[in-house]
């Protein structure tokens, strides 16, 4: 499949992985809205541990990312054999690093969640939801390695249906083990880890049934001769690391985050984890618009079109500020109405309204700062977009503290500290593809 440099092309390619992040965060909002009817404690607890839960996940993450980048590489220049050895090899770093966190959550993440918790209360029912999310990792490493796959040979709209499925598993047995529908116990927040990783499991199912009927197995050379080579893994891991560390780095700065929140009050972290879940939904069109971008970008310097990239860019930005301004009116307008989805509590709904016109309002500079550090991301010069995190990220957190602790402002004040991230990012990266030396990368 040609990676045109169009509106058409990039929607097509956009698209599928847009819906597979709706279907994929019903999942979270399911655990959010239906946690929230438990109380406060419940759904701060997810939330927290949701968080830590993600911030070990990233290692897996950022592996394939990187991964998907090398892969579109290869596909852009038409070396399809290749990609079998990449996605193989893949499987060697995936499984044992997988092995290895779930021991660290059983052993040692009690220890390390007790540091960073204040109640007692949210701390039992952390580490409950926690040490029950850790048996789907991995499943849900392996996922990863199939969304780098079809999504670096362009082909993403396998991404859509199994998403889909583990949306709904999700929902049914969210439903049934939180509550104790259906004959089956009620479980609370253990209930709905559990659910995270019966759908996981039922995704995992599905791409290996779609991969074989459409014979990706034996095209790609997917699981044939499975065999460790050290010096291709070493080379996967010289695009993959900088972007493990990257997003490791993204998501503990949420956790920070939330820890700083969390020195503000009970009730603002709360109002926080509500808000947070919101901003994911909103997230939806610009992570899919994002990994299209890094994919594209890959392609296009496989193909020798490194000319096209920066046209590429600021296409793709233009589509994912139309997607943006499309949502936004449904949160500046019924804001209260949107909340009602995850709690009735009246405090909440009244302290969420202000976070939540904060966090539209970012949502434009995300829009464009996103894309345009994805793009340099799909270059494979990965340590400049590690770089690139941590100056944004250092900035973002400091702005946080000392509006929320130091000068103990309002919380939607410590929420306008999302502006200072983006404008950051943004700023380095269009830098960064104007006048750095990514036309050399060579992966």
């Amino acid at each position: 499949m040609q990676a045109k440099n169009s509106y058409k092309s990039i929607w097509k390619i956009s698209f599928p992985i847009i819906l597979s992040g709706v279907a994929q965060n019903i999942v979270n909002v399911t655990d959010t809205a239906f946690l929230g009817r438990l109380g406060i404690i419940e759904l701060g607890a997810a939330g927290n541990a949701g968080i830590f839960y993600y911030v070990l996940m990233v290692f897996g993450m950022g592996f394939t990312i990187g991964t998907q980048i090398i892969i579109g590489r290869r596909n852009g220049e038409g070396n399809i054999k290749a990609i079998g050895g990449l996605f193989n090899n893949g499987l060697f770093f995936l499984l044992p690093l997988a092995l290895l966190l779930f021991l660290f959550i059983q052993t040692l993440a009690p220890a390390i969640l007790a540091q960073l918790t204040n109640s007692t209360d949210i701390l039992s029912a952390s580490l409950e939801f926690l040490k029950m999310r850790s048996f789907g990792i991995g499943f849900a490493f392996l996922n990863f390695l199939f969304i780098a796959f079809y999504t670096g040979i362009t082909q993403t709209k396998v991404l859509t249906y199994s998403t889909f499925i583990q949306a709904t598993v999700n929902v049914i047995f969210d439903y049934a083990l939180i509550f104790g529908n259906f004959g089956l116990p009620e479980m609370g927040v253990k209930g709905a880890a559990l659910a995270s990783v019966i759908s996981e499991l039922a995704a995992l199912t599905y791409f290996f049934a779609y991969s074989k009927k459409r014979l990706y197995f034996k095209k790609y050379l997917l699981f044939y001769r499975l065999r460790f080579e050290g010096k291709k893994l070493l080379k996967m891991l010289k695009v993959a690391f900088p972007v493990m560390l990257q997003n490791f780095m993204a998501l503990t700065s949420w956790l920070a985050f939330f820890m700083i929140i969390e020195q503000i009050g009970e009730e603002e972290l709360a109002v926080s984890h509500i808000v947070r879940s919101i901003y994911m939904v909103l997230m939806i069109p610009l992570f899919g618009f994002s990994s299209a971008t890094s994919t594209l970008v890959s392609n296009l310097i496989g193909k020798g079109k490194k000319e096209e990239v920066l046209s590429l860019v600021k296409k793709v930005v233009y589509l994912s500020l139309a997607c943006t301004a499309l949502f936004l009116p449904l949160i500046i307008f019924f804001p209260r109405e949107v909340t009602l989805i995850y709690t009735d509590n009246l405090n909440l709904l009244d302290a969420s309204k202000s976070v939540l016109y904060v966090v539209s309002a970012s949502m434009l500079f995300f829009s464009a700062a996103y894309i345009t550090f994805s793009a340099v991301t799909g270059t494979g010069k990965t340590l400049y977009s590690l770089a690139i995190e941590f100056v944004s990220i250092f900035i973002y957190l400091i702005g946080a503290y000392f509006i929320g602790v130091y000068f103990k402002q309002d919380l939607w004040l410590v929420w306008c500290s999302e502006f200072i991230y983006f404008t950051v990012m943004g700023s380095l990266a269009v830098l960064y593809l104007k006048f750095g030396n990514w036309r050399n990368a060579n992966i």
